[in-house]
């Protein structure tokens, strides 16, 4: 019937499927309601079909272009904005027909209610569809760390690849079945379900994106049950159908009446039974048929399998989110332990509990070492400069140094935080280290604790004059002055071994760097120049020779035992030898003895 009403389209009077569906009664004098959805079905099933055919075709011939001559084009880089943009908006689509199209398909008022509009909607979605494909064959790849552009070789790996071939089902023109089966049957495109993969792309992108990743799970999870949820309400009203509304308590209402006659209690009712269901928590009617029975029995599986991962699932990803702080807290349950055990007063285990708050309330409890230990050197370096350069270069002796001694001090950069009240240095004290304010503040204080000479801020340093142990230097290597945390502060702190080991790769910088020095004692009236125009001190030669004398002591021990490792290995490659030989030499000795004596039997006779 429906296929002599579209090929007479022109008689408005020859009724169609659609008007077959919707008037049980057949009045074939009425005029067709829906013929101009007829007509748009048609136009757009005949736009679909010469879509699919003319990408086909392009395929085809950019396949045999390729073929003859390779070509190098503009490719979209999988890591590149672009592409995750793309993935952003091949997911609409993906998400419109996994939630809406078994909807459409069980809810009958949803889909004659707003024909037009799904008809445009799934057009839209296949064009988007049909687009992913050709972009597909413009995505880039990675062979031996370089980005293929070669058109032969991007088309070539997804013709080859299964979601080529996924992509080709879903992109199945089954819409040109709504001409035999009519219009009430979104069912039919349940083949575009097949591009799944593509928003579960967009997910994992997202995750590795997004600076709240554990978020992102649990919203990504949630997701999933609602669809689950969602699929299995439209399935239970689907068999409520099958069986007949109000057949009994089990199934859905009848729908003549008219508290459970609207779309939204319809949706409402059904997923209201389908969560209390899959959640196992069971207070349903009870099944009465057989076959209901069955769907009950199967949803209670599937409830028991799906939801347990999930929640599982969830259950770890709380715990994740939470295990810094179960490792943090750790950390203050053994230091509240110790302090006990060792009986400290009560006001400095005040203090230590507060300098553990700060550092978790102000986000600074993490091991910086430990979190870029993963990271390749030339990453941590470029974090390390990004983070810590321009604090290095406020310190005036750094500020004409080359590059690559700034590099070698941003790396050994140490942070510490320090309590109100705490004394970074004290007058008198062996400068071993040089400090650079981050953040807070710091007072240059008298001997006696109270009197505030002067307040240090961000940006601040000291100390940097001790650890280039300046010969002539009337303070030495000494503290000249006492200077205290006022209230938390957060410092940067170079050691003078770590100095001293990047200034042995750059002995021009550390000639720099120590007339600086000079030129500052001297504009302070603390140099010498009596003792700093004298030879090199005989302490600092010592002290050279020491250094000399322990590496050679840790070069001859890491030869040591590279040698005893090798005389190891010669021994077992020896061994191994042996074996083989005298497995080699028996079959040998087996055969000449066996021809001796064949030889002494022919002789006897």
């Amino acid at each position: 019937m429906c296929k002599l009403s579209f090929l007479k389209w022109y008689n408005p009077y020859t009724p169609c499927m659609c008007c077959i569906t919707l008037s049980p009664s057949g009045i074939k004098t009425m005029p067709c309601l829906f013929f101009p959805v007829c007509v748009c079905v048609c136009v757009c099933v005949c736009v679909c079909v010469c879509v699919c055919v003319c990408v086909c075709v392009c395929v085809c011939v950019c396949v045999c272009v390729c073929v003859a001559r390779p070509k190098e084009i503009t490719v979209i880089d999988p890591a590149g904005n672009m592409y995750y943009n793309w993935l952003l908006v091949i997911t609409i689509p993906v998400m419109y027909n996994w939630t809406l199209i078994i909807a459409r398909a069980s809810f009958e008022e949803l889909q004659t209610d707003f024909l037009i509009y799904w008809f445009i909607i799934d057009c839209v979605s296949d064009v988007v569809y049909l687009a992913d494909m050709v972009f597909r064959t413009r995505t880039g790849y990675l062979e031996q760390g370089l980005l293929v552009k070669d058109q032969k070789k991007l088309i070539d790996r997804y013709i080859n690849s299964l979601q080529y071939k996924l992509d080709l089902i879903s992109m199945i023109p089954t819409d040109i079945f709504y001409v035999y089966f009519g219009l009430n049957y979104p069912e039919i495109r349940l083949n575009k379900l097949f591009r799944i993969n593509r928003m579960l792309e967009f997910f994992q992108r997202t995750e590795t994106r997004t600076n709240f990743p554990n978020v992102l799970r649990i919203s990504n999870l949630v997701m999933y049950i609602v669809i689950i949820i969602h699929w299995n309400a439209c399935l239970y009203y689907s068999f409520s159908k099958a069986i007949g509304f109000g057949a009994n308590k089990f199934v859905y209402p009848d729908t003549t009446d008219p508290e459970f006659g609207r779309l939204v209690r319809k949706y409402a009712y059904s997923m209201y039974w389908s969560t209390l269901t899959l959640t196992t928590i069971g207070e349903t009617p009870p099944p009465v048929q057989n076959s209901e029975y069955f769907f009950v029995v199967t949803d209670f599986l599937v409830g028991v399998l799906i939801f347990a991962t999930i929640v599982g699932n969830v259950g770890s990803m709380i715990t994740n989110m939470n295990a810094a702080r179960a490792n943090f807290q750790a950390r203050i349950d053994a230091i509240k332990q110790y302090m006990t055990f060792r009986k400290v007063t009560k006001d400095l285990e005040k203090r230590v509990i507060k300098w553990f708050d700060y550092l978790w309330t102000n986000k600074k409890a993490v091991d910086e070492r430990e979190v870029l230990k993963f990271l390749p050197d030339k990453l941590r370096a470029e974090i390390a400069i990004n983070v810590h350069l321009d604090t290095l270069k406020k310190v005036r002796i750094f500020a004409d140094c080359e590059a690559g001694l700034l590099v070698e001090l941003v790396l050994k950069l140490q942070p510490q935080v320090y309590s109100p009240g705490d004394y970074i240095c004290k007058k008198g004290d062996i400068g071993r280290e040089m400090y650079i304010i981050k953040e807070g503040k710091l007072a240059v204080v008298a001997d006696d604790g109270i009197k505030q000479f002067v307040v240090l801020s961000d940006g601040s340093y000291f100390g940097e004059i001790s650890i280039l142990s300046i010969k002539g230097s009337r303070a030495g290597n000494r503290r000249t002055a006492n200077i205290r945390s006022v209230g938390y502060s957060d410092l940067f702190c170079l050691s003078k071994d770590d100095l001293m080991e990047a200034l042995s790769e750059y002995p021009d910088a550390k000639a720099m760097l120590e007339e600086k020095g000079r030129q500052i004692l001297m504009k302070d009236n603390l140099l010498d120049l009596e003792v700093a125009a004298q030879g090199p001190d005989p302490k600092d030669m010592e002290e050279k020779v020491e250094r000399m004398t322990a590496t050679l002591e840790s070069l001859q021990t890491r030869y040591a035992r590279l040698l005893a490792e090798h005389e190891a290995g010669q021994s077992r490659l020896k061994r191994r030898v042996t074996r083989l030989e005298k497995k080699v030499v028996a079959p040998v000795q087996e055969v000449e003895e066996l021809g001796v004596e064949m030889g002494t039997v022919a002789t006897t006779e």
